[in-house]
């Protein structure tokens, strides 16, 4: 345990496996052993630090990233892929719990509009990758992408 007394995901994770495994839950117990793989591959890297919960959420983001991506193609396959959608629909919803949440589009277009006011930068196409860099740098709760959209709206990028 930490000084603060919080259970690391490395923790939850391994007592969510074993309780999975337990009741006979294949899915979720699948879906936790292939972050774990997932983990691993990434510490065995050369010059790995240390194995911390922001470790786990990098690569879990980047997990569901994957899988969100694979769903979408499974969907398009219509009724042929609507299995596999589904249980990828199971694990991005499963993981979510353990990557911080992003805001959603009116919070984000109120730090795009106070950053744009901050750099004085009103109506400058061409300040999009300030913008976008000044808030990314700051905030690890936004969507880049969204970030990008509504600095190109708001300064007429488009």
């Amino acid at each position: 345990m930490t000084t603060d007394e919080r259970v690391s995901i490395q923790e939850q994770l391994a007592a969510e496996l074993k309780d999975a495994m337990k009741k006979g839950d294949k899915a979720r117990r699948d879906v936790i052993r292939q972050v774990q793989t997932e983990v691993r591959t990434v510490t065995s890297q050369a010059g790995f630090g240390e194995l911390t919960d922001e470790v786990y959420q990098v690569v879990i983001a980047a997990y569901i990233k994957k899988m969100a991506k694979a769903r979408d193609e499974y969907r398009e396959l219509g009724e042929r892929g609507k299995e596999m959608a589904d249980k990828l629909d199971f694990e991005i919803e499963y993981l979510s719990r353990w990557i911080p949440s992003k805001l959603g589009e009116e919070e984000t277009l109120r730090l795009v509009r106070q950053t744009i006011e901050d750099l004085h930068v009103e109506g400058n196409p061409k300040a999009v990758g300030m913008v976008v860099g000044a808030l990314m740098k700051t905030r690890d709760d936004l969507d880049g992408a969204l970030v990008n959209r509504l600095t190109r709206q708001e300064l007429g990028a488009d």
